[in-house]
């Protein structure tokens, strides 16, 4: 598919917003105080473990009361710099590791304040056969799916692994796709600045060239606009059934 085929058709801003210079752009959706609610309130649900700084999902809030201004007023001059993610290494039950990181409270909220406002500029153009990660979607829709393709006699089942896929995300192919469907500048700097802000491995930070950490909030958004084939996730279960054809597949 084509740069120009992919495109949404429709600004990244406001549709309400019909007087000529007064557009809401993405970077001011992404900050509003109802975005940014929802996104705290998520992030406060999802609770989880602390970043490389040790702070906790209680404690955000108290510390946003002082220092949401300061973080605000970096994040418009473009100079904020997201934390580093606190490297988590578990064991793959087939073997090997699974490399995970886990993003302090503050970089979680910006990235689920991100996440909200990109979401419905790609989600409608996922194929409707995924359904991972996505608003409205579960493992049993998934379900329900492939035995709609077993109804219809579909006999083949590939069960697939894209080997690593976080771990070696080109940041360059990756915001290129991004920029295909965003225009807001501030936006993708953001964006940026999350894939390259590094991890940290026993106190020392290092710098990362490739790859998005599993288990941040950035990655999950990401992996849809990136990848090439539709995975569907169920029970243990990557599996794309069809007739065996290339160009079909149900789930």
């Amino acid at each position: 598919m084509s740069p120009a085929a992919e495109r949404s058709g429709r600004p990244a801003h406001s549709e309400d917003a019909v007087i000529p210079g007064l557009e809401v752009s993405l970077w001011e959706r992404m900050l509003s105080a109802e975005n940014l609610g929802r996104a705290l309130r998520r992030v406060r649900a999802n609770a989880g473990a602390p970043g490389a700084d040790g702070m906790t999902t209680e404690e955000l809030v108290p510390w946003l009361r002082e220092h949401w201004a300061a973080i605000r007023d970096a994040l418009d001059a473009g100079t904020y710099r997201p934390s580093p993610v606190r490297r988590v290494v578990i064991p793959k039950p087939g073997g090997g590791e699974r490399l995970l990181g886990v993003p302090t409270c503050l970089d979680r909220l910006i990235c689920q304040a991100i996440a909200q406002v990109l979401t419905p500029i790609f989600d409608p153009f996922f194929s409707g056969s995924s359904f991972g990660f996505r608003p409205g979607r579960s493992a049993h829709q998934a379900v329900r799916a492939a035995r709609r393709c077993i109804a219809d006699g579909l006999v083949w089942v590939a069960d697939v692994d894209l080997d690593r896929f976080f771990d070696r995300v080109q940041f360059d192919v990756l915001m290129a796709r991004v920029a295909r469907k965003v225009d807001d500048r501030k936006v993708l700097r953001l964006i940026r600045s999350y894939l390259e802000t590094g991890v940290m491995i026993d106190g020392i930070r290092q710098e990362t060239e490739e790859g998005t950490p599993q288990g941040s909030l950035c990655s999950a958004e990401h992996k849809e606009p990136y990848e090439q084939c539709r995975v569907m996730r169920s029970a243990g279960l990557a599996a794309l059934v069809g007739t065996g054809s290339a160009g079909e597949h149900c789930a």
